[in-house]
């Protein structure tokens, strides 16, 4: 669910061809996104899940996948394990 938030978010505000999304080995710098456009990304997502990356930087240089499955990691150890349903996706109330 956290990949397709993502790459939802990304394919919404940055204009990218969803079809890069099927490439296994995608870098977060592939997206073609500045340094502004990973922190929005960041923030799409701490705002969704309730929790604050520590160094956003880290993960200009991660495969994209890599990168779903830190903030994935990241929200567990927040959450008891757990994936909570995010606050507010767009489209529900």
């Amino acid at each position: 669910m956290l990949r397709q938030i993502i790459k939802d978010f990304v394919i919404r505000q940055f204009s990218v061809d969803a079809a890069v999304f099927d490439r296994p080995d995608l870098m977060v710098a592939d997206l073609g996104l500045d340094s502004l456009g990973v922190v929005e990304m960041l923030f799409e997502v701490e705002d969704l899940y309730g929790f604050q990356v520590d160094d956003p930087a880290r993960y200009a240089g991660m495969r994209f996948d890599d990168m779903v499955a830190d903030m994935e990691a990241t929200i567990r150890a927040a959450n008891n394990g757990l994936i909570p349903e995010p606050a507010s996706l767009p489209g529900k109330a």
